[in-house]
């Protein structure tokens, strides 16, 4: 899904950032999955491993983000970025669009924490 333009609730970022939020998925799942390896390598405890969670956290965000087409910090601060450097964001003025971005924000954060909760449970439930 390519984004050229700025849609309230839908899209708030173009292809730089999106690039950025897809690099952050695949760091996050690299970590996540290292971190699991290395916890059953060391035969910790269950509830250790529950701490791949955090890195699952960050793979969820990015990778929801980069679909979406949408920065949840974008989103909370009211801004938007469609050029071709990542970083050089624009105000959204209007404050319907705004509510409708913060909106759109909670509701990737809660997918990601669901996603990070589901991956934390099943590092903790597999056996070692």
């Amino acid at each position: 899904m390519t984004h050229t333009e700025y849609a309230p609730g839908v899209c708030n970022i173009g292809g730089a950032e999106v690039r950025l939020r897809r690099l952050l998925g695949w760091a996050g799942l690299v970590g996540a999955v290292a971190l699991w390896g290395c916890f059953i390598w060391a035969k910790v405890p269950p509830a250790t491993r529950l701490w791949v969670g955090g890195p699952a956290l960050m793979s969820a965000l990015g990778f929801l983000q980069a679909r979406r087409g949408f920065c949840v910090n974008y989103g909370f601060g009211g801004v938007s970025s469609f050029g071709p450097r990542a970083g050089s964001t624009e105000t959204v003025e209007d404050a319907e669009a705004r509510a409708l971005d913060r909106r759109t924000s909670w509701r990737i954060v809660g997918a990601s924490v669901a996603i990070a909760a589901a991956v934390a449970v099943a590092a903790y439930l597999i056996p070692a």
